[in-house]
């Protein structure tokens, strides 16, 4: 097996029954913010668009690079579809042009001409709510784990998919906090250097779990070369830095008694034949190892190559195009009425402070509005064009484009309030369905609702829409309309799909009383 790192999460494997694509980024991303680092600029482009097979992990646009897919990979690639809940990633590939895909099961593994691929797939919230997955490939001489941004749970179950030679890992998170955060100095500082530990030890906890023979870190933080944005490199080892590079994760790992650890950079090719791992660079050694140690001045003459095309993308966002306000309350108001257990769970007001007007997300009163002096719990600060593209595109995921970008600032009362975010996450119904029934699925009692003369489960068994507002019925069938899924309701059965059932029983009228359909039932 011989794979060629692409930068990032990229990697183009290729074995003697096939090549497979994975996770390929070379355009910056998140409004210019992000770009690959090191730089991948001198890949040969043509070499890795023909694979045989093409796994993008998640739609984050450090994996999923829609522009770099449409100009350079075969559209007569198969991909590798995780176990999705939502086939929001499949539709966008589809709409670049690719149609023939491998739907695989999460954890089950699948052979396709020779080839053994397992898709370890995530589903929480906290994942997208699109999600977030883990590739493994085994060519039956050779199995590697490709876990990139995946942070799976149940290590022991990936150990019994194994035993691995090689294990591709995320070693550093990419996220904002507390970078953006207005804290005094010394809290910021604190909260980073604690968050650089954590981060740290959760890669060793990933490498050591695992067990691979050799371990390469990969899917680390980009770098930021527009000039707002370039004080957040780590370019002299600062502890208080959460966005350092592959030579930190590599010396933790030294540290700590593993010695498995290869360093690569864009063009390096890897060749495993079982136990056996050779690397070769695309320059001399002392050449890679100059990217690291004089860190500052490459990172300076990549940002002088790259920023005319900063520039130029930052001169196309919209400006006076949006009326702010009317759009973000014809869009979110609704959400937010379905939204009962995200509405709870940040029982709180929420500031938009665009710079050209501020606006209040009331999570209380579930109304959109101006902001004239009200309380506000949480607050965020960014530019007034930031917000109008996301308006423009319906950009149905903020935290993964407007937040990623770190082109903005926050502030808070109290501790981290998962429900704000995840509510950023998910601006379409279909997206906030799905994250509410995640919240729904967790809860202590199971809700029921009166259906006419049954008792129905109130989310729906395909992606947990609620059939309180979704439900419509005819002839005994319930139809949710949010996919068009059909249900028996004397039966429960599925008239969509086989696998799936609902919960259904007569209404005992002498236990219950009456109610109105689409309300919770009552006792007497």
């Amino acid at each position: 097996m011989e794979i060629t790192f692409l930068g990032q999460a990229g990697l183009f494997i290729e074995t003697g029954a096939g090549s497979i694509l994975c996770d390929p980024w070379f355009n910056p991303a998140y409004y210019a913010s992000w770009f690959p680092f090191p730089s991948n600029e001198a890949l040969d482009l043509d070499r890795i668009g023909r694979p045989d097979f093409l796994y993008v992990s998640h739609p984050h646009h450090d994996h999923f690079d829609p522009e770099f897919l449409v100009e350079h990979v075969d559209k007569r690639t198969t991909v590798l579809m995780p176990d999705f809940p939502v086939d929001h990633l499949e539709r966008e590939l589809r709409s670049l042009g690719f149609s023939s895909f491998v739907k695989t099961r999460n954890g089950e593994p699948v052979e396709v001409n020779g080839l053994r691929f397992t898709i370890v797939a995530l589903t929480a919230p906290s994942d997208g709510p699109i999600g977030d997955s883990a590739l493994i490939v085994d060519d039956g001489q050779t199995r590697v784990f490709n876990q990139n941004d995946a942070h799976p749970l149940d290590i022991p179950a990936i150990q019994e998919m194994g035993p691995f030679h090689a294990h591709f890992l995320q070693y550093s998170g990419a996220i904002w906090f507390p970078m953006v955060y207005r804290f005094p100095p010394k809290v910021k500082e604190a909260w980073a250097r604690r968050k650089r530990e954590n981060q740290l030890a959760r890669a060793l906890r990933y490498a050591n779990g695992i067990g691979a023979v050799h371990i390469f870190p990969s899917a680390g933080p980009p770098c930021f070369l527009d000039d707002d944005l370039f004080y957040l490199n780590d370019v002299d080892g600062d502890p208080t830095n959460i966005f350092y590079d592959q030579t930190v994760f590599l010396e933790y790992l030294r540290t700590h008694g593993n010695e498995r650890g290869h360093l690569v950079v864009p063009g390096s090719v890897i060749t495993l034949e079982g136990e056996h791992c050779s690397v070769v660079h695309p320059m001399p050694e002392a050449d890679v190892l100059a990217i690291f140690r004089d860190k500052r001045a490459y990172l300076e003459a990549y940002q002088a190559r790259v920023r005319p095309r900063i520039q130029a993308i930052k001169a196309g966002w919209p400006r006076g195009q949006v009326e702010i306000l009317p759009a973000l309350q014809a869009w979110f108001e609704p959400l937010l009425e379905m939204a009962d257990l995200t509405c709870a769970g940040v029982n709180a007001r929420v500031l938009l402070d665009c710079s050209s007007e501020q606006i209040v997300i009331d999570f209380v009163d579930r109304k959109v509005y101006r902001w004239s002096g009200e309380e506000c719990r949480y607050k965020f600060w960014t530019d007034s064009a930031l917000v109008e593209d996301c308006i423009l595109r319906h950009e149905e995921d903020w935290v993964n484009s407007l937040f990623l970008s770190c082109r903005f600032e926050a502030e808070r009362e109290g501790p981290y309030n998962e429900y704000v975010y995840n509510f950023f996450k998910c601006l379409t119904p279909e997206r906030l369905q799905y994250c509410e029934g995640y919240y729904a699925e967790k809860a202590p009692v199971h809700e029921l609702w009166r259906c006419g003369d049954y008792l129905v489960q109130k989310r729906c068994p395909h992606l947990k829409a609620d059939l309180t507002r979704f439900a419509e019925v005819r002839d005994g069938i319930l139809t949710c309309t949010m996919h068009g899924w059909q249900f028996d309701l004397a039966t429960g059965r599925c008239l969509t799909s086989d696998d799936r059932r609902l919960y259904t029983k007569p209404v005992e009228q002498e236990t219950v009383a009456p109610a109105e359909d689409g309300g919770a039932p009552g006792t007497r």
